[in-house]
């Protein structure tokens, strides 16, 4: 043969071999990654080829599918009360990707998950029937809450401290995920870039991942270290905090936000009846920063795995502190921060004798028979404080409530009720809007049903003047738990 002749025939062998190994690598290790791949538009034809799944609240399916006009996609997603529900359902676009539990079962949605396939179908790839979400969420507890903040920055988590059920996840300013969620829709692309450049960012849930200072709230963790540590043998025992207070190592002195009060000394349960700071700043510098973090850890801070299922932001109590700045953390001030989940979190491990029942917001996951795929809920349980702590602050928060306290606008008749209001500061020298926050739990005096709830107000929109926990937070916490225990 000749040379030149022989040397192409190997050349060509060599592409041929080459094209060869190349058709087996992809389809034999990199075919799921180049199916799952966002640019892959069959991925997004085959997703939405048939109706998706719901997720279902109380029954009834808060999610839709309805057909296109034509093109390449058959359906598109619709969802009813959209704008209430956003905070749970996320939005699942053809455009724009999947978010919250949109986002985490989109494969048991769309019916490409497993489990839903029998063995002839896992075979064939054939796609099955989608499943369901079923949510923890009580939509009167949810309409109350999303009302009830309107169209104030904030949001509001309500739990079953018995269950960790989530009964309602709101957080506003809201939006419509319809309005996204349509390829054919011309408007959805300007809405989308809409709702980024808005500086009130209404995609965030602030329910679950905007953790913000949690002012004087945060005074039932410190209570909580001080009883637990046997500082005091009760809320009624006095304490030694002068006042005023100068923080350690500063000639600062610490203010209280009602200067009349009788915060002299006073005892746990007097200093949460109105949020005496001398007193938390100073227990806090008294235990120590480990102590408190401890505490706090216990009920859920600095945690970066909290998924209920969709992942939490953590919460956070600082480290490599002076006696000055964890004197500040006592009043949930200087680094700590915190989510209204982490806060109703808290209330709710108080109000459930100490013990804390994880939080999730999915009861089940089902096929399309109603089988059930997996149950979210089944989760664990661990114990925060003694039952004794609990008691003891159930009986101090219901004092600032029911007892001319900083709460009494969280009265819910027929209901004991205890709480705690917070007022955080928020930029230079306070130079902003401060955050106004509270944290509750409501117990119906005949059923014994129980609700744990934290409102977070991020900016109202009015003067710095009327901010306050009770007159803003308060409200919104008192509709949630009447709604929870009617």
């Amino acid at each position: 043969m000749n040379k030149t002749i022989r040397h192409t025939a190997v050349f060509s062998l060599l592409l041929v071999l080459a094209l060869l190994m190349r058709a087996t690598w992809l389809q034999a290790f990199q075919a799921k990654a180049l199916a799952e791949n966002d640019r892959n538009h069959r991925t997004k034809i085959a997703q939405y080829a048939q109706p998706l799944g719901d997720i279902v609240v109380a029954g009834s399916p808060v999610t839709g599918s309805a057909p296109t006009d034509g093109g390449d996609l058959a359906y598109q997603r619709t969802y009813t009360e959209g704008a209430m529900y956003s905070a749970v359902t996320g939005y699942s676009s053809q455009l724009y990707g999947a978010t919250q539990l949109e986002g985490i079962y989109s494969e048991v949605l769309d019916g490409t998950d497993s489990r839903l396939k029998n063995p002839a179908e896992a075979i064939t790839g054939r796609q099955q029937e989608p499943g369901d979400v079923l949510t923890t969420i009580d939509p009167a507890v949810q309409e109350a809450g999303y009302r009830a903040l309107g169209d104030t920055k904030g949001a509001a988590v309500a739990i079953d401290p018995e269950t960790g059920a989530i009964l309602g996840m709101v957080s506003t300013p809201s939006y419509d995920p319809t309005a996204i969620a349509a390829l054919s829709d011309p408007d959805a692309a300007a809405t989308w870039q809409k709702l980024l450049d808005d500086p009130d960012k209404p995609l965030v849930n602030r329910a679950l991942r905007q953790p913000l200072p949690p002012g004087s709230t945060f005074k039932l963790v410190v209570a909580a270290a001080a009883l637990e540590e046997g500082r005091y043998d009760s809320v009624d025992e006095k304490t030694d905090s002068p006042y005023p207070y100068v923080l350690p190592g500063t000639t600062r002195a610490l203010p209280n936000d009602i200067p009349s009060a009788p915060c002299e000394n006073a005892s746990i349960r007097t200093a949460l009846r109105y949020s005496c700071n001398n007193v938390f700043a100073e227990l806090a510098a008294d235990l120590g920063q480990d102590t408190v973090r401890a505490t706090a850890e216990r009920f859920g801070f600095n945690d970066e795995e909290l998924d209920v299922p969709v992942r939490a932001y953590a919460s956070v109590y600082p480290t490599g502190m002076d006696d000055a700045q964890t004197a500040l953390t006592g009043i949930g001030q200087f680094e700590v921060t915190a989510t209204p989940l982490q806060m109703a979190m808290v209330s709710a491990a108080i109000a459930n004798d100490g013990v804390m029942e994880s939080p999730h917001m999915v009861s089940e996951v089902v096929d399309s028979a109603g089988e059930t795929l997996e149950s979210p809920g089944d989760g664990s349980s661990k114990r925060i404080v003694s039952s004794r702590t609990a008691e003891q602050l159930r009986s101090a928060m219901v004092t600032v409530v029911e007892d001319g306290g900083t709460g009494s606008n969280a009265q819910v008749p027929g209901a004991e009720v205890g709480g705690k209001t917070g007022t955080a500061q928020h930029g230079e020298n306070n130079s902003k809007t401060p955050y106004a926050w509270f944290t509750s739990y409501a117990e119906d005096a005949e059923s014994g049903e129980k609700v744990a709830v934290a409102v977070l107000i991020e900016d109202a929109g009015g003067p710095r003047s009327e901010v306050s926990g009770n007159g803003l937070a308060a409200p919104v916490a008192q509709r949630m738990m009447a709604a929870a225990l009617k």
